[in-house]
């Protein structure tokens, strides 16, 4: 590929329409392109990635923002917005021995709060200075539209993006392709898609694609749609279970420290007294029930004590009135039935005989006597007649009342026991200016934990529905695979195919193997070449490698012990970086363009003139150097001019803010008004 003509209209700092010839001539491969710092340099770099690659571009100025956003921000800000901008890049392609001349226009205008962009693609055709854009008239009727609406598959034919790195790059930026992470992602993109790797792991897919179509009729495709769909499915669900997997062991790590965390702050909380400062209300409230339940139970203590309960204390004094009692009531009985007795006697004397009535009153008269003894007491306290039954009701009241009062007695122990306790808990519970930090620590990490907990849960659950759906995705895959199996007719020349193909496909994987051997061997050689010539220190690295599985690259002194990268100063990391890209084009053949902007860096002198001398004139058939007047001066243009097609000067006006392209650089005749 070599980039033929560039026109930006309304691009950025560049007011109007500008274009930059950028043909070269044998011997002659550099376009000098000098522009003071933010005149617009880097600028021409991104519209050529832009006219390439659109929003897939890596340009410098857009960063993080949304692509529109960055095609707005792109219109002049002098230049109505509505007319919008154009990038247009003409450039050849030669395949088969025969070149093609392709014109990429890609142009865009705002329509209101919206942004409408076109692109239009010309194919081996002719045209004039005054072709207009897209947005400005109806496209034109020799575009080729299949082409425009597949640009971004085609260009990947023509220049991958990857590869795209390697042609269009930032001086300054450089230094990262000296990490060997970034080498080994640079080298094995390079290796598969410059030097045609992965044209032979395109053929192997291929044959593998022609081995499936012999493979199927219209029903086995059918049923091999639907084993494809599943086989996606089951890959989408796998993906997504691995995911969850090492969500939740995340989630797991984060509930282990949240709960680690969580007993620390309740270890600390307990030992500060904070579980009573917690329950000091439960307490307080414990303590007032107890002291009323105190209060209870002494008051019927008090109520008992009002009755007769006293009276235990003279039980030995009741013992003597209930037996005077006793005695008084059997001499009050004995007096009632002698006054019976009398009457009785005397009925019986009437019904006796004369000479037996003497004997008998006789009898009668001793047994009143002996009687009339019994009712004669030595003390009479005059009880009244019920004193005995009184006396036992009071009893009886007694034994009731003392076995109450026991209990009452062991309840206001208890109570009282209990109080005491309580007191003695309120009396520990620490202020709450010891604790209140430590609570509100602790509520905060419970929160957290609690949210972990049921992330957890969560996570879990879902694990487990996916492991049901992968079950039954994974069965009805089985299902499909055995259907297909039982449909499947085995044609004699479907199976021939089908076995070339196969041998074939080994025969690609052996000779794809050995193709990345010898690239990886020529490029080792190349670079380790490209990397004496530009080196002031000859003696500093005697061997290069790079690793065939990953790609990456070790540099080695002289005894083969592997060179740390930290030794190399900054401005050996760049040329070590610049022999990573050369060395590429090498072996590339270098058919493609190099685009290099800020090209000299942070390089002293000596290591500026190797450049100058022994790289530009050789990097490719076509050098784009974009540099300020102090990296490429007087001095090295003038070493660099018998290889320099065309130079031109971005001439910045700071007063309206634009960029203008004039020809000739600082110190060429016909730029020296630019300064």
């Amino acid at each position: 590929m070599l980039l033929r003509k560039i026109t930006l209209e309304e691009f950025g700092a560049y007011r109007g329409k500008q274009s930059l010839d950028l043909t070269v001539k044998k011997g002659k491969p550099i376009i000098l392109i000098g522009g003071l710092n933010g005149c617009g340099k880097t600028t021409l770099l991104d519209a050529i990635q832009l006219a390439l690659y659109g929003p897939r571009a890596r340009c410098s100025g857009r960063g993080s923002k949304a692509y529109d956003t960055y095609l707005r921000e792109s219109i002049n800000r002098q230049h109505d917005p509505a007319r919008g901008s154009a990038v247009t890049l003409e450039f050849t392609v030669t395949v088969d021995g025969k070149e093609h001349y392709y014109k990429v226009v890609r142009s865009w205008r705002t329509s209101g709060k919206t942004l409408k962009e076109f692109l239009n693609v010309f194919v081996d055709e002719e045209y004039g200075d005054d072709a207009k854009p897209a947005r400005l008239a109806q496209p034109d009727t020799k575009f080729s539209k299949v082409l425009s609406e597949g640009w971004a598959d085609h260009v990947e034919d023509l220049l991958p993006l990857e590869v795209a790195s390697l042609s269009f790059f930032d001086g300054e930026k450089i230094e990262s392709l000296a990490d060997p992470e970034r080498a080994a992602s640079v080298i094995e993109s390079a290796v598969h898609s410059l030097l045609g790797v992965s044209t032979v792991q395109q053929l192997r897919t291929d044959l593998l694609a022609l081995q499936r179509r012999q493979k199927l009729s219209d029903e086995e495709q059918h049923l091999m749609d639907n084993i494809h769909a599943q086989e996606k499915e089951r890959d989408a669900v796998q993906t997504e279970l691995e995911t969850a997997v090492q969500g939740l062991a995340q989630r797991k790590t984060e509930l282990g420290k949240a709960e680690r965390t969580l007993e620390t702050l309740e270890r600390e909380f307990e030992k500060e007294g904070g579980g009573l400062f917690e329950r000091r209300i439960e307490i307080e409230q414990d303590r007032k029930r107890a002291a009323e339940r105190l209060a209870e139970l002494r008051a019927s203590l008090n109520q008992i004590a009002a009755g007769p309960l006293p009276l235990l204390m003279m039980s030995s004094q009741l013992k003597d009135v209930r037996n005077q009692a006793r005695r008084e009531q059997s001499a009050a009985e004995a007096g009632q039935v002698l006054n019976v007795l009398e009457e009785r006697d005397q009925w019986l004397l009437d019904f006796l005989p004369e000479d037996a009535r003497d004997a008998v009153i006789r009898k009668l008269e001793e047994d009143r006597t002996k009687r009339s003894k019994s009712t004669a007491l030595k003390v009479d306290f005059g009880l009244p007649h019920d004193a005995l039954a009184q006396l036992t009701v009071l009893e009886e009241v007694l034994v009731r009342d003392k076995t109450r009062a026991a209990e009452l007695l062991a309840l206001t122990a208890t109570a009282a026991e209990e109080l005491d306790q309580l007191d003695r808990q309120l009396a520990g519970v620490p202020e709450q200016s010891r604790v209140e930090a430590i609570q509100l620590a602790r509520e905060e990490q419970l929160q957290d934990f609690a949210q972990i907990q049921a992330a957890v849960a969560r996570d879990t659950e879902r694990i487990t529905e996916l492991k049901r759906r992968r079950e039954n995705v994974t069965a009805s895959l089985e299902r499909a695979h055995n259907d297909f199996v039982r449909t499947k007719v085995k044609a004699e020349e479907v199976e021939r195919i089908i076995k070339y193909s196969e041998k074939a496909r080994g025969t690609l994987e052996r000779f794809g193997e050995a193709l990345l051997q010898r690239h990886i061997s020529r490029l080792e050689v190349a670079m380790l070449q490209s990397f004496k010539e530009l080196m002031r220190k000859q003696g500093l690295v005697q061997g290069l490698r790079i690793d065939t599985d990953k790609f990456t690259l070790t540099l080695t002194d002289s005894e083969g012990e592997p060179i740390d990268p930290g030794r190399l100063s900054a401005g050996e990391r760049q040329l070590l970086a610049v022999s990573l890209l050369w060395g590429l084009m090498k072996v590339a053949g270098n058919r493609l363009p190099s685009v290099i902007d800020t090209p000299l860096g942070r390089l002293d002198s000596r290591h500026r003139e190797h450049l100058v001398d022994r790289y530009f004139p050789h990097a490719s058939e076509q050098v784009l150097l974009l540099s300020t007047d102090e990296e490429i001066d007087e001095y090295l243009l003038g070493r660099l001019k018998r290889s320099v097609a065309h130079t031109y000067t971005l001439v910045h006006d700071d007063t309206d803010f634009t960029t203008n392209v004039v020809e000739g650089y600082w110190w060429n005749a016909g730029a020296s008004h630019v300064a």
